[in-house]
């Protein structure tokens, strides 16, 4: 064993205006909860410490096929000794063993990479390299497969049998780890009681190929020899010699970004890896198998996430379920104490104890602007009214006037926002001058978005096909332009067709092979979106704004069919074009 000092303390995180009361009423002696050890509400969680040190060990387990899976785990300790006894355990299905920067749980000292602190208050928390990565034997295939999910059963019961477990095993992750962990609920594996989970995809093909359009800015861990190497051994391997057997056995895995590109539609299949990848590695496909398991689960997302919607469209179709989403990139949450969030939905429903939790509404969104934390009960807001924005020649209009909009826009190839210090954030940017900017008329009242807009939109183009991308935007009165939030069409993929599982009333593209529909030069055709969700408030005097652009610095590998020099759109009455967006007016 080794001994690791003790985390610091997390520093008590102040909520922003606007938070909403919760219910800490008692809970009936017919709950069988244990009375809360501290009044607690939505992002503030703080029992005291039950221990101050933590002992680890890390060491291989053998799975089903004979793969050594790499393992450490950290328990309560006491004068330097382990505390002996059973606790709680949760664990992390991760990239390694020992929490490496680009493991994907975020920077943030307050976040999920401070899961392991929970030792303090009695759990034993276990990081777990996933095959194929990190310390790990064996060869990663795909992203997210069956050997995965099958991988999170045995160790899911693995870990609820050992002798300093209690039979109680919550999980975490976020981004590839988030996904992970929604595979783990797949199996139904007996000993997993609750999931929390951040910046997951739902589905993955409209995760990862948005719109049809492969513009995402990770496509996942790809590491030579040399870098697993330099990784920090498992304490059974000290002169590496199992690290670097796995570190050979890694190269034998695909890119993801070659599995991807070369999976242009939902139903392509990947001669690869010998499946209908798409669906094989989504959470979407084994929904009745989630359903079955009923474990709960706590989903964390970002407003500035590329991921956003697939949180908000997982917390639909799982019953029960929770989401929180504040004003943040990947897996980030500034200075929100995450960390106490899990403490409490882990101590609910590993520990029984009332937490407050099960008094609070589903949903806590954070409103950027208003800087104010809010939660519903339910998701789209009833009060929200999806406000038609038509595009004219003089800009945007909600009141049916202005005249018929016919304009090119040339597509610029080589735009690049991390040379305009934007920097690689996943995010869309604004450059002056790049594709066609409409602007509405300063708001004579602040107005909050907060939902998932729609664009219903007309073009042309003189190639088989072209990317289309739409930014909301928010033009201060300075002039100050800030992107909200996008959306994205491929044209050929334009068919809408009804999603097998429950979504929010935007549109939705089956966007099989057979729906393709290759444009014909100067035809117009009609494109139909969602923008993806955000939650902004317009000040009064601000206004407005969509950019629309063919192309994006986050493409990846694009299509000579896709690449148009300019793309023409139209709103007139055979064509009428607009976004809508849902709004909540102030006065």
């Amino acid at each position: 064993m080794v001994m690791r000092a003790c985390f610091a303390a997390l520093a008590l995180s102040m909520l922003a205006a606007g938070a909403a009361a919760q219910d800490n009423r008692s809970p009936s002696a017919a709950t069988g909860l244990s009375p809360s050890p501290v009044a607690s509400s939505f992002g503030h969680y703080q029992p005291p410490k039950q221990y101050t040190e933590q002992l680890t060990s890390s060491f291989y387990v053998t799975m089903r096929d004979g793969t050594k899976i790499a393992v450490l785990v950290a328990r309560p300790a006491k004068d330097g000794k382990v505390v002996e006894g059973k606790f709680p355990v949760i664990w992390h299905h991760s990239l390694s063993a020992t929490q490496q920067p680009g493991d994907g749980v975020g920077p943030r000292k307050g976040g999920f990479v401070t899961i392991p602190t929970l030792t303090d208050y009695g759990y034993v928390v276990v990081q777990v390299a996933r095959r194929g990565n990190g310390q790990s034997l064996g060869t990663m295939r795909g992203y997210h497969d069956r050997n995965e999910a099958h991988d999170a059963y045995e160790l899911i019961e693995w870990l609820g049998t050992q002798p300093w477990s209690d039979g109680n095993v919550g999980q975490y992750g976020c981004s590839n780890t988030g996904d992970a962990a929604m595979h783990a609920m797949t199996v139904n594996a007996p000993h997993l009681k609750a999931v929390f989970a951040g910046c997951f995809s739902w589905n993955k093909y409209d995760a990862m190929r948005r719109g049809g359009i492969f513009a995402q800015w990770g496509t996942g861990p790809t590491r030579t020899i040399e870098q697993d190497m330099a990784i920090t051994p498992v304490d059974s391997d000290p002169d590496k010699t199992m690290l670097r057997k796995a570190a050979e056995q890694h190269q034998r895995g695909v890119p993801l970004f070659d599995v991807w590109k070369a999976l242009p539609y939902r139903d392509s299949f990947s001669p690869q890896l010998q499946s209908t990848f798409w669906a094989e590695g989504s959470a979407s496909s084994y929904l009745p198998q989630i359903k079955q398991g009923g474990v709960p689960l706590y989903i964390v997302g970002g407003w500035r996430d590329e991921l956003r919607d697939q949180g908000l469209i997982a917390r639909m179709n799982i019953p029960g379920a929770r989401i929180l989403i504040g004003d943040w990139l990947h897996c980030q949450n500034d200075d929100f104490a995450l960390v106490e969030e899990a403490h409490r939905f882990f101590d609910r429903h590993l520990k029984h104890i009332d937490t407050g939790i099960d008094h609070d509404e589903p949903i806590h969104y954070f409103v950027t602007g208003a800087n104010a934390w809010r939660s519903t009960s339910q998701w789209p807001l009833p009060q929200a009214t999806q406000t038609s924005f038509a595009l004219t020649q003089k800009g945007l209009r909600t009141d049916g006037k202005g005249a018929p909009l016919q304009q090119s826009f040339a597509v610029d190839y080589a735009v690049n926002c991390v040379n305009a210090g934007f920097g690689p954030t996943m995010q869309p940017c604004h450059l002056a001058g790049n594709g066609l900017s409409l602007a509405g008329e300063p708001l004579k009242f602040a107005a909050e978005y907060t939902g998932h807009g729609i664009a219903d939109l007309w073009i042309a183009a003189d190639t088989p096909d072209a990317n289309l991308f739409v930014y909301v935007e928010d033009v201060a009165p300075d002039g100050t332009v800030k992107v909200i939030t996008e959306g994205r069409l491929k044209a050929s993929l334009r068919k809408l067709g009804t999603a097998p599982w429950a979504m929010p009333p935007i549109p939705w593209h089956r966007a099989f092979a057979e729906d393709a529909q290759p444009l014909k030069t100067g035809e117009p055709v009609r494109l139909t979106f969602d923008i993806m969700p955000a939650s902004w408030l317009f000040q009064k005097g601000h206004r407005v704004q969509f950019t629309f652009t063919g192309s994006d610095w986050r493409e990846r590998a694009r299509d000579p069919n896709s690449q148009p020099k300019a793309i023409t759109l139209i709103s007139d009455k055979a064509h009428p074009s607009s976004v809508s967006l849902p709004i909540i007016s102030g006065k």
